[in-house]
């Protein structure tokens, strides 16, 4: 008896450390992805910006900041875009963020609202009512 529950503890201390260190190097991935996005927009590379940020999103994990942070990236890259003028570009970046929630996508939808709110804007610069609900 004492073996048995000795190999379930130790099993499940293993499957516990496992899952934390997995955890923890997401974590870690999207911050390093998120500050390169950040870094690539202040030297103004949109593309390098929109990548990073698109990478941080698409390493979801529950709860994190980053990913809201990251979509909020994404979100002034396109707005700065449409300020300038330049339709496409803004085009990619809304793109961006709305196929990276949908890349996400699991027993819920994270970042709804992300979602509805790139919808609106690319059916705007497209020149079109409604955008598909499917990427």
């Amino acid at each position: 008896m004492a073996t048995a529950r000795s190999i379930t503890l130790t099993t499940l201390l293993v499957v516990v450390i496992s899952l934390s260190l997995l955890w923890i190097n997401i974590l870690q991935r999207q911050h390093e992805q998120f500050e390169r996005g950040r870094a690539a927009w202040k030297r103004g590379d949109m593309i390098a910006a929109v990548a990073g940020y698109e990478s941080a999103i698409h390493l979801y994990t529950p709860g994190s900041p980053v990913v809201e942070k990251a979509a909020a990236g994404l979100w002034e890259i396109g707005a700065a875009m449409e300020r300038k003028g330049d339709s496409i570009r803004a085009l990619i970046a809304y793109r961006s963020l709305r196929s990276s929630f949908f890349a996400v996508r699991s027993l819920t939808q994270p970042g709804k609202d992300w979602i509805a709110r790139s919808d609106e804007r690319i059916a705007a610069l497209a020149g079109r009512k409604k955008v598909s609900e499917e990427p």
